[in-house]
């Protein structure tokens, strides 16, 4: 009889237990979350068909019964500012939990610029203000062009700190960081981006439906099969491109490697790093590997040093040497290159800096108005100037890649419409490069994303900040800048067509050399301004 009791309630445990591990949450849910402040929480997930589900939440018991798909969902009334609280639902215990005022930060690189990217102008700043009440939701990158998704791939909440601050969007950042210094409520950032999207990856199907050459294109993709096999041939394209380029370049191939500070490179060209007198074949830009070296004289002291070199921003993709020894590698051209340089590496006397530059098929080059320097014990010595120049491996152009975020409505369905039962403030956005080419549709295009997203949380006024695109391109390329600031025309029109939008002054930020300017911290000012009177 003692045995028959004790199975009994094993299985009752048993059962019990497995009966609470159904009850499941959505990514964005769970510790650390901030909730929209005076409006209805809405809080949502997945359990068995017909099974209840309880929320205790400030003194107070919710309940409801999912439906016949698993789905449930319990409003919770509104809340003032606070927290830290604790929120139990079915056996799950949620903790940490404010109440403030929640912004979606969203659209391509600009956006998603992270803190570590700026820290040439913003190091000191950051290092010194941490806010635990500020906190930010990194939505993965993922797309879908089947069907809207109800959730995302796992992610959490960080609050900022210096171990999480570095992966902030540096323009989230300082726009939080500006409103809780006026309101003192705690801040939320939903961070949707990813780089080099264009607006109607954002945008659903339903909202493109006066636009069918989108619909179509993403039509081509909605077999999960077809585009697996496009990205397995891409891969084999890319390691075969690569395999050929290392087992070509006898830089890497010769006994004596092309970066071996002893090499002889008498022989090679000396050229000014900025021209064009590299790289091209006279005509036309030469795919393929590219070699540098510089020697180049440092202070006695700095022998057996620590030390740091820079060298600016480089097409396309980079590895660096000094006197022998591996200090870095970058893949694409926009990160800067700030390679340490360990204790032990630097010499009396001359040290030789060797680069071995990939180009994909355009013209291979340092971009101009870069740091380019050895700086040791607050000094520095300049890489500018003349190097010593050879071909290494001359290749056909690399294959290309296909980005399948680029296409339509794949973004909305994976990384807005999960969201859809949060409540948010407002949305920053930042977007519209990669819209440039096809500028003349895009405040259509930017006024029916706005409808969908409004549509898809609710919310009929739900404001809208819209980031001016930053001035790029040299004042030399009069076209490329002409279609830039019609750009910019553009969401301005796009504003003047959508109530409760805001355009933020963002063209006297820009940089000519660089399509991701530093100074974040002025245009989160601005946009936190135009925020705050809106919030008053």
């Amino acid at each position: 009889m003692k045995r028959k009791i004790i199975a009994a309630l094993a299985l009752a445990l048993a059962f019990s237990a497995s009966s609470e591990a159904e009850v499941r949450l959505p990514s964005i849910l769970g510790d650390g979350m901030v909730l929209q402040r005076d409006e209805p929480i809405t809080i949502w997930g997945w359990a068995d068909a017909a099974e209840d589900v309880e929320i205790r939440w400030q003194d107070a018991s919710y309940r409801t019964e999912a439906d016949g798909q698993g789905k449930w969902e319990i409003q919770l009334p509104e809340c003032s500012a606070g927290g830290p609280y604790t929120m139990w639902i079915s056996g799950i215990t949620l903790s940490d939990i404010l109440i403030g005022d929640v912004f979606l930060c969203s659209g391509q690189s600009n956006m998603e610029l992270p803190i570590r990217r700026v820290t040439d102008m913003f190091a000191d700043e950051v290092a010194a203000y941490e806010n635990k009440e500020i906190r930010q939701y990194i939505v993965p990158d993922t797309y879908n062009f089947i069907a809207p998704q109800e959730d995302t791939p796992e992610s959490n909440w960080t609050p900022c700190t210096s171990e999480h601050v570095m992966e902030f969007s540096a323009l989230a950042y300082f726009y939080a960081k500006e409103i809780y210094s006026s309101t003192g409520v705690p801040v939320g950032i939903v961070n949707c981006c990813w780089g080099g999207t264009p607006v109607e990856a954002w945008t659903s199907e339903e909202s493109l439906k006066d636009f069918p050459k989108h619909i179509n294109e993403k039509r081509l993709y909605e077999d999960p099969g077809y585009c697996q096999r496009i990205k397995k041939l891409e891969g084999e394209n890319f390691h075969r491109w690569n395999t050929a380029l290392y087992a070509g370049d006898p830089g890497m191939q010769e006994e004596m490697k092309w970066y071996a500070p002893e090499y002889d490179d008498s022989s090679w060209k000396e050229v000014d790093m900025f021209s064009k007198d590299w790289g091209n074949d006279g005509r036309r830009p030469l795919a393929g590997s590219h070699w540098l070296r510089k020697d180049v004289k440092l202070p006695s002291e700095w022998a057996g040093k620590e030390a740091v070199i820079r060298l600016g921003c480089i097409v396309d993709a980079d590895s660096v040497y000094v006197n022998g020894h591996f200090v870095g590698t970058t893949g694409y051209q926009y990160p800067p290159r700030i390679y340490r340089i360990p204790a032990g590496v630097l010499k009396k006397g001359c040290n030789n800096i060797t680069v071995r530059i990939i180009s994909n098929g355009g013209q291979p080059h340092f971009v101009r108005e870069k740091p380019y320097k050895i700086i040791c014990q607050g000094e520095e010595v300049s890489l500018e100037g003349q190097w010593k120049y050879r071909l290494g491996a001359p290749m056909p152009s690399a294959p290309s890649m296909m980005f399948f975020c680029y296409k339509p409505v794949c973004l909305y369905n994976a990384m807005i419409h999960p969201l859809k039962n949060l409540g948010f403030r407002g949305v920053l956005w930042y977007q519209g490069e990669s819209n440039v080419d096809r500028r003349h549709e895009y405040a259509e295009l930017l006024t029916r994303m706005i409808g969908c997203w409004r549509e898809t949380f609710d919310d009929s006024s739900l404001p809208f900040y819209i980031v001016e695109l930053a001035d790029f391109l040299h004042k030399d390329d009069v076209r490329g800048r002409q279609s830039w600031a019609e750009m910019r025309l553009q969401q301005a029109k796009a504003v003047e067509m959508n109530a409760n939008t805001r355009l933020i002054p963002n063209s006297d930020l820009g940089e000519w050399n660089d399509i991701h300017p530093l100074d974040k911290k002025t245009l989160g000012k601005r946009a936190a301004e135009a925020t705050l009177k809106d919030m008053k």
